[in-house]
Formats: structure tokens, sequence, C-alpha cells
């Protein structure tokens, strides 16, 4: 029996986001978000939100997650995403980015049974090197807790033996669109622009 989702695929277009630390997937989702309407959710920064919250019930659960480069309980992420779209939706708003989520396997089929089916996954692709670079460089800025390199290095380890399965899941159904990052921004942009509207209509 189908059970009842939160949103139809009529009703929203969801794109997920995926990609190693420090692969620039925030950057282009903010202009996606600008250029097109995207809702841009980061599930991170909805976490660090929730953190931050005076008398939030999950703030320490969270903090010793993200300081541990581990990932944070499923229901916790999923509620936080499905409050923040359905604030989005009041506001008239429909198609969404959502930027480093799924990050397993069971937050895939979790959201999609519950909240809404993807129309497909964005992976930003880029190697280690070029990642930690570019992490190093936004730590002297950030002041994010994870910004280190022990903790930089846990979340490569946790990005490949969880999000790339993700990844694999949704390459074997021809729902990954893969995005190399290795080039400028700018170049990154455009390639980007042009392979989403290869699959939805912006």
């Amino acid at each position: 029996m189908q059970r009842y989702r939160t949103f139809t695929r009529d009703e929203v277009k969801v794109i997920f986001v995926l990609g190693g630390p420090g692969v620039g997937k925030g950057t282009q989702c903010t202009h996606l978000a600008q250029d097109y309407g995207f809702s841009h959710l980061c599930a991170g920064d909805l976490l660090r939100e929730e953190q931050a919250r005076p008398g939030s019930e999950f703030g320490e659960l969270i903090s010793t997650c993200i300081r541990e480069g581990k990932i944070v309980p499923q229901e916790i992420t999923i509620a936080l995403l499905k409050n923040a779209m359905k604030d989005e939706v009041a506001k008239g708003r429909t198609k969404f980015l959502i930027d480093g989520f799924p990050r397993k396997m069971d937050q895939a089929i979790k959201f999609e049974e519950e909240i809404a089916v993807s129309e497909f996954t964005l992976y930003f692709e880029c190697s280690e090197e070029v990642m930690l670079q570019r992490l190093m460089k936004r730590s002297e800025t950030s002041g994010r807790a994870d910004d280190n390199i022990e903790s930089i290095r846990k979340r490569f380890k946790t990005f490949i033996d969880t999000s790339m399965p993700v990844i694999d899941y949704y390459r074997g159904m021809n729902k990954i669109v893969t995005i190399p990052c290795e080039k400028t921004k700018e170049e990154v942009y455009d390639l980007l622009v042009v392979k989403i509207k290869d699959r939805l209509t912006l």
C-alpha cells in the first residue's frame, strides 16, 4: 500500500545535492536559488540552527555528532527539513535544492517514503586533495567547529562509507547528475545550469 507523503510530485520538485566536504555545493546552490527561484535548504545549516536554538532537546546530540563527524539521527534531520519545506511552500516556493542530504541510504528511503519523491540527485565530484585545500582555506574565516583537519578527515571517511552508496543507488535508477567541480566556480555553475535544464524545466 502506498504510504501518504507530505508532498506529491505535482506540489513540489525536490533535487538532492551531494558531494564531499568543501566541494562547493553551498556556493552553487546559492547561485541557483538566486537565478532560478529554488529554495535552498542546507541540512547542515538547519542542524546548526537547531543546535543553537535555546531549549532545543536535540542541541547537545547534534553538537556531538557534528564535532565527531558523525551523522545526526535521521528522524531529527528529516523533521527539520519537512518543517522548512512547509514554511517555503506556504510562501509559494515549490522548487527545492536539498543540500547535503540524504547522507545515508536510510535517510533517502525514509524521506522519499514520507516527505516527497526526488526528481534527481546532483553529485558534485571532486578529489579529496582539492576539497581539503578549500576547507583549510575556509577554516581561516568560517568559525565552524568541524573545519579542522581531524574533523575533515572524519568527514571524508563518513562521506565515502555512507554517502557513496546513496549515489550508487540513485545512479542505478538513472537519477544522478554528475558535476565535476575542480574548475572555477563560474565554469562549474555554467555546466550545472545546462545539466539541470536537461532534466527539469526552470
